[in-house]
């Protein structure tokens, strides 16, 4: 599934944060970074499961908009935004 917010914190610290929380705040099913660059970071579960995120600055609305899929870790996903200064309701689709 895609879900996708806004946030009021710069694409940077938003991957930053997702780093960390998959690999420190989802014990029974961690996820951990295999890439990363400027706009993006994907994380590979134990079982090979995968977390894509997205991160880009808005600058016309003054926020960070961000996109994540993934098909085994949304509920993880969903507790991660709530972790983040949302500026919109998350979009599930």
């Amino acid at each position: 599934m895609i879900h996708t917010t806004t946030v009021t914190i710069p694409p940077g610290e938003v991957l930053s944060r997702a780093a960390r929380f998959f690999a420190e705040r989802v014990p029974h099913a961690a996820a951990f970074v295999e890439k990363s660059g400027p706009g993006f970071v994907t994380l590979r579960g134990q079982g090979g499961e995968e977390v894509v995120m997205s991160a880009w600055e808005d600058k016309e609305n003054s926020v960070t908009r961000i996109r994540g899929s993934t098909l085994f870790f949304d509920q993880a996903l969903d507790r991660f935004f709530s972790t983040l200064p949302l500026a919109s309701a998350v979009e599930v689709g």
